[in-house]
């Protein structure tokens, strides 16, 4: 039977952040998810778009707990200081949905000099994810929720080169790259946390093609972006079912954690466990990445949230 958001049991008591969750599947997980009994901390780096997104959920919910932090993914400053501002709060979280990203951007770096869509894509929810473990590891029940793409598919290996700046910028080969690295960064989470018997799940998900500002977002310099995007959403699903897939591997009881979920029609349908590329499967490039990631971020790696091998 197809799975839609009608079958999420009650969240009441749940807190749940989603990185860019002003619009698109984001905000319609963030829907879903308050319309279930849960706080949702939308964590965006716009606040006036943060308070129009939940102007629009308590339009539906009067009663709804919905909150607004700032949150910079292209600025591992502003990373640790939403870490610590949840960490030193002292509350159980129980979902953390690593949704925000930029796509196909003209080059650009992120504020520690890394190129924009690895940086935002990867690496600031890599270093968000390990700085809210000390909460999240200590959450029953809690998983982390990592959204990747199709468009992973398209970078056949890991290229830690090429993400770090050397070579010729390609827009769509660095998209390509922050997805793979989406994918390596979730499943080897979830080895490294089932390693030291840790109770967190990691998952990843892909939203098939659906309509989101992603394509206009991330070519706003481009004179062709607007039409592209609407061209894109014509015949994309509806955000709410691209939204599914995240929703499912928040919510499904049945999955032990390092799924992928996806549409079950490839690039549309319901969610169901799917399989991903050889190369998100790649032992040895997941950990490439993450020692690298972790130098990168600037996160000790004698830290216990490392979850360096032993």
């Amino acid at each position: 039977m197809a799975w839609t958001a009608d079958q999420m049991a009650s969240l009441k008591g749940k807190w749940a952040i989603i990185t860019g969750a002003n619009s698109g599947i984001g905000w319609q997980a963030a829907r879903a998810l308050a319309g279930r009994g849960a706080r949702v901390t939308l964590a965006v780096r716009n606040r006036e778009r943060g308070e129009d997104a939940k102007a629009r959920i308590l339009a539906e919910a009067p009663n709804a707990d919905i909150e607004v932090r700032l949150l910079d993914l292209a600025d591992l400053d502003s990373v640790r200081a939403f870490a610590e501002a949840v960490v030193s709060a002292g509350h159980p979280l129980d979902l953390l949905i690593n949704n925000a990203g930029v796509m196909a951007t003209t080059y650009g770096t992120t504020r520690q000099g890394y190129e924009l869509q690895f940086g935002t894509n990867h690496l600031g929810h890599f270093a968000l994810t390990l700085q809210l473990l000390p909460v999240l590891a200590g959450t029953t029940g809690a998983r982390v929720v990592t959204v990747s793409s199709m468009a992973h598919q398209m970078a056949k290996h890991l290229d830690l080169a090429y993400v770090r700046g050397r070579g010729r910028y390609r827009r769509f080969e660095s998209y390509a790259q922050s997805k793979l690295a989406n994918l390596l960064f979730a499943y080897e989470l979830d080895r490294r946390l089932k390693q030291r018997g840790l109770p967190l799940k990691s998952i990843a998900c892909h939203p098939g093609f659906a309509a989101t500002s992603l394509v206009e977002n991330g070519m706003l310099k481009s004179a062709w972006a607007k039409p592209v995007a609407r061209l894109v959403n014509r015949f994309a699903q509806p955000s709410e079912m691209g939204a599914l897939p995240t929703l499912y591997a928040a919510t499904h009881p049945d999955l032990a954690g390092g799924e992928y979920i996806g549409p079950d029609r490839g690039s549309r349908g319901y969610p169901v466990v799917v399989s991903s590329s050889p190369a998100s499967r790649d032992l040895a490039a997941a950990r490439e990445l993450w020692t690298a990631s972790l130098e990168m971020a600037g996160i000790p790696r004698d830290a216990w949230y490392a979850l360096e091998d032993e």
